[in-house]
């Protein structure tokens, strides 16, 4: 019997392999000082961590992951184990497909109305989860210093820096936010694979630090480039929480920061808060 790979050991490693490529796009296009959020000068003086060591950072975090999502799937193999399974044998999965037949997964046909509702499930799941951490780990002093801070040692973001985390906030954030918005979405395995490949791309532009024109991220997401480089700002640490997609939960609890986006004098664009926070 020849050796097959599954759909969901391409779930793990095809976003590993999109966040280099599509990360090498914008290294490219970062020479284009007219695009950026921050000149070239200040992302290598004022970042407090060198490039090389973001690298072996985001590779030793992919690595950890992956081999911690190629044990979930290989427990996950076991129909007794699978949280999945259990989820679409319950009545939170006829919620989920609109279907009341806990059968209808393996008889319901493919449509993009169902495709269309388990993405926006999983991304209001993954938002959700990774905005509440991601929030706690500012409020927790213990939490900022040991854990969450690495991430913010870049200043001025990069590309290939958008992974660039503590092992254990990747865990936290990444890997069982993914577990979670993949369980209760109901998708495929194979749905997966372009889901999380998308929220990779998602994750790397906005961390890119570039403003560029036509961009779909920034024209159907207020949740963009400059949305998050405001929150890498000393002005912005308490604002500005919600990742990936929608910045629905800043909004709901008051951590959204408003902000405009003007041209630098020496050229590209620089983010300023229209509101000064309370506490400066």
């Amino acid at each position: 019997m020849g050796f097959e790979i599954s759909d969901e050991f391409l779930g793990t490693f095809v976003p590993i392999l999109v966040y280099w490529v599509y990360s090498g796009m914008y290294v490219c296009l970062g020479s284009l000082e007219r695009y950026r959020l921050h000149s070239k000068v200040d992302e290598d003086e004022k970042n407090l961590v060198t490039k090389s060591a973001v690298v072996k950072g985001v590779l030793l975090q992919q690595t950890l992951q992956a081999i911690i999502s190629v044990i979930l799937f290989k427990v996950s193999l076991s129909p007794y184990l699978s949280l999945h399974s259990l989820i679409e044998r319950s009545k939170l999965y006829g919620w989920i497909t609109g279907s009341d037949d806990p059968d209808a997964s393996t008889t319901q046909q493919f449509s993009l109305l169902l495709l269309a509702r388990q993405l926006i499930i999983a991304m209001l799941v993954i938002d959700t989860w990774q905005y509440f951490i991601h929030r706690y780990m500012h409020i927790n002093k213990f939490l900022y210093k040991h854990i969450h801070s690495q991430h913010h040692r870049l200043i001025v973001p990069y590309s290939y820096g958008a992974l660039y985390n503590h092992p254990l906030e990747g865990l936290l954030l990444d890997t069982i936010g993914g577990a979670l918005s993949f369980l209760f979405s109901g998708m495929s395995p194979r749905t997966a694979i372009f889901f999380f490949s998308f929220a990779t791309i998602k994750t790397v532009d906005d961390h890119c630090g570039l403003w560029l024109p036509g961009n779909p991220f920034h024209i159907f997401f207020s949740n963009n480039s400059a949305y998050h480089d405001v929150h890498h700002q000393l002005y912005g640490s308490k604002y500005n929480f919600s990742q990936p997609f929608f910045v629905l939960w800043d909004r709901i609890l008051g951590t959204y920061l408003p902000y405009s986006l003007e041209k630098r004098a020496t050229g590209g664009f620089e983010t300023r808060p229209i509101k000064a926070s309370k506490d400066e």
